[in-house]
């Protein structure tokens, strides 16, 4: 029997350092005996006769498509794995990197992912190799990756237990829950994921690629979901778990909820700056997005998710990070 680690405190990190690069490794075996099934296709598809091979190379677009697409200038290529702030309808971060600031970017994120799903499960790492193939055979060598994700592992079903009841003399916030789920359960699916993508990349480039965290703005508790949120449409997040322990003061709730926001991106800073760790950089994007419960709404579409120009303020400060790697 393995015998038991620590569950908190730096042994933790490095235990899921560990874990995510053994992760890299069985992925990069199953990648390898990929490659090597790739290969005998390759040489099967050249033993056949002309006629039966088709084409080699795709048809040519249309010179109308041409003249539209074939020749757009790019500012690099960007692999993306994450949450809603990168897969969201009509507008979101991934978009607006493509359309407003000329990046390619190849994604994996889904909204809903949860970063323990991320850590733990060994198709993202799958998808992230084959992605990162797929560039290397186009001659094209991404110039970060974009991570996001944690929103959906404390917000949602899972936000009340995080809090104590109003009619208790406890804080608001539960101290022993918080430190659990956030400053080891998601610092260490953090790790986990980095080290992960990090080992697959140095073995496929001989370096790692710089990889971009962020770590959200104040929230607010207002109710709102997307669309509304009402019959089948997904929200609100954090208003019903304060209403289901008895907090109803607006203002007094996005305070906990900003206290919340300073805990997550606490532990994402603590993060990047573990040892082997120089490639990542963080984010802030706290001051980005008005909080004021007074003013709010014009950069926030409903509790977790920015509007149209929250986005647009958003990512000007992804592309901005990104101009200086």
């Amino acid at each position: 029997m393995a015998k038991a680690r620590r569950s908190t405190g730096k042994s933790a990190v490095n235990a899921a350092i560990t874990d995510g690069r053994a992760d890299a490794r069985k992925v990069l075996e199953f990648r390898a005996a990929q490659a090597r099934r790739r290969e005998k296709a390759v040489r099967n598809f050249a033993r056949l006769p002309a006629r039966r091979r088709g084409p080699v190379e795709a048809a040519s677009p249309p010179r109308r498509a041409r003249a539209l697409f074939a020749k757009a200038p790019s500012a690099g290529v960007l692999i993306a794995e994450g949450d809603s702030w990168f897969d969201y309808p009509f507008h979101d971060v991934l978009q607006m990197l493509e359309d407003d600031y000329l990046y390619d970017v190849e994604s994996v994120a889904h909204k809903g992912d949860c970063v323990e799903d991320m850590a733990h499960s060994g198709g993202q790492f799958e998808e992230f190799a084959r992605r990162l193939e797929k560039l290397l055979r186009a001659n094209k060598v991404p110039k970060a990756i974009l991570l996001s994700g944690g929103g959906n592992d404390i917000a949602g079903d899972e936000f009340a237990i995080l809090l104590n009841h109003a009619s208790s003399s406890l804080p608001t916030l539960n101290e022993d829950i918080l430190r659990g789920v956030i400053d080891v359960r998601l610092k260490n699916a953090y790790a986990r994921i980095i080290s992960g993508l990090t080992a697959i990349a140095q073995s496929y480039l001989g370096r790692p690629i710089p990889i971009i965290t962020h770590g959200y703005a104040y929230a607010l508790p207002d109710g709102r979901g997307f669309l509304g949120g009402a019959w089948i449409l997904p929200g609100p997040w954090l208003e019903p778990g304060f209403r289901k322990k008895g907090h109803g003061n607006f203002v007094e709730n996005a305070g906990v909820v900003h206290q919340l926001i300073d805990r997550f991106n606490a532990m994402l800073t603590s993060v990047s700056a573990t040892a082997g760790f120089g490639h990542v950089r963080y984010l802030n994007l706290r001051g980005t997005l008005y909080s004021d419960p007074s003013n709010y709404k014009s950069d926030w579409g409903n509790e977790l998710h920015p509007s149209k120009k929250g986005f647009e303020k958003v990512t000007r400060e992804f592309a901005g990070l990104l101009s200086r790697l």
